[in-house]
């Protein structure tokens, strides 16, 4: 949960979801601690429905009132689009709460950072800015090193200027115009005046990061920072534990008193369970029987009505008057035909009869003159 909440974070999840869709802000156990099952889930829902959104996918904002079942159904197939494995019961989702829901949310929102193209780099470490502040950019702050170096030339030049005072003498007596001006300063301005240069004068001492003094107090103040914090979180982290004993302690009797309590209950589901499997299993094959006797039915039906198609043509042929009619048509048609042709026939051997008796008579004229000539 506390990656899920970085991971929101970065896909602007305050702005986008929390405020723009209005939903509540969630916090880093919400989806570890059952409270409320229905907001829960909605939640859970709302959420994912938003990451799939932010995939590139288009997808529904789911409504509080949907259908529980519907609802998963849509985000499990939405998640193995994104090729994210689903080895679980779809049941483990409906309280919107565990090890699943984060399981699911983590990964989709994954699968939004690399569409938005969102890599982690290492992590940057600055220089500590301590060692910057301490250094010195006022001109009326010392520094112990240059306070030292200072110290050391000017005892150089004041022993270089006893060895020339002791060559002359009568230097000693002189004063410097300097020396004449301090000596004619008032005490009280001067003490005014160094009231007033004070608080600017700050002595810095550099930290070396090498010296091993510095390394040992710095140790010494963390251990000693660690034992005063090691008491007070020593002393909650017992409390806590014991919490987490006592806790456990009692949900090992509730479920023993559960477990002894719903002993016959379970015995009865897993019996109502397994009567479930074998009624299912002959569902299966019933069906598949209903199934193979529905297409036979369908191919009589066809076959029937064909032959229904055909016997009703042969009744309305052999009900039909026509071909009847035209029969009797062609039958005088015939008929007038051979009239027709029998009076041709008379007159085709009239004209033969005819042309058989020229025929004889001018064979009997020719004869009769062949006798004659004889």
């Amino acid at each position: 949960m506390e990656n899920l909440i970085e991971k929101l974070k970065i896909l602007n999840f305050d702005e986008e979801f929390t405020t723009d869709l209005k939903m509540k802000r969630i916090h880093r156990y919400y989806f570890m601690i059952p409270k409320n099952p229905g907001e829960q889930f909605y939640m859970f829902s709302a959420l994912t429905a938003w990451l799939i959104r932010k995939c590139g996918k288009k997808f529904d904002q789911p409504q509080e009132y949907d259908d529980p079942n519907t609802t998963i159904a849509n985000i499990l197939d939405a998640v193995r689009e994104e090729n994210i494995s689903v080895d679980f019961p779809p049941n483990k989702l409906k309280q919107g709460v565990g090890e699943y829901v984060t399981y699911i949310l983590n990964n989709l929102a994954d699968k939004a950072l690399n569409y938005t193209n969102f890599t982690f780099d290492k992590p940057i470490i600055e220089p500590d800015p301590q060692e910057e502040s301490e250094i010195i950019t006022d001109e009326s702050e010392i520094v112990l090193d240059k306070v030292e170096e200072e110290m050391l030339a000017y005892y150089s030049d004041e022993s270089d200027d006893d060895n020339v005072f002791n060559l002359n003498a009568t230097q000693q007596n002189k004063s410097t115009p300097r020396q004449i001006e301090s000596i004619n300063i008032d005490q009280e301005n001067w003490n005014l005046e160094i009231e007033r240069v004070l608080p600017r004068l700050r002595i810095t001492i550099r930290n070396d990061n090498r010296d091993w003094r510095s390394n040992l107090e710095q140790m010494k103040q963390y251990r000693n920072t660690i034992n005063q914090n090691l008491t007070t979180t020593k002393h909650h982290l017992e409390k806590v534990q014991k919490d987490v004993v006592t806790t456990l302690e009692k949900i090992s009797n509730r479920e023993k008193y559960l477990n002894r309590e719903l002993e016959g209950v379970l015995d009865e589901y897993r019996n109502l369970q397994d009567q479930l499997s074998k009624t299912k299993d002959t569902y299966r094959s019933l069906s598949g029987g209903v199934t193979e006797r529905t297409r036979e039915l369908a191919q009589l039906t066809d076959r029937l009505e064909t032959v229904k198609q055909e016997m009703e043509d042969r009744g309305s042929s052999m009900t039909d008057g026509t071909p009847l009619v035209n029969i009797k048509r062609a039958i005088t048609k015939i008929k007038s035909e051979i009239m027709e042709m029998d009076v041709r026939i008379g007159v085709l051997q009239c004209l033969l009869l005819q042309l058989k008796i020229r025929d004889k008579k001018i064979l009997e004229d020719d004869l009769g003159q062949s006798m004659g000539v004889i």
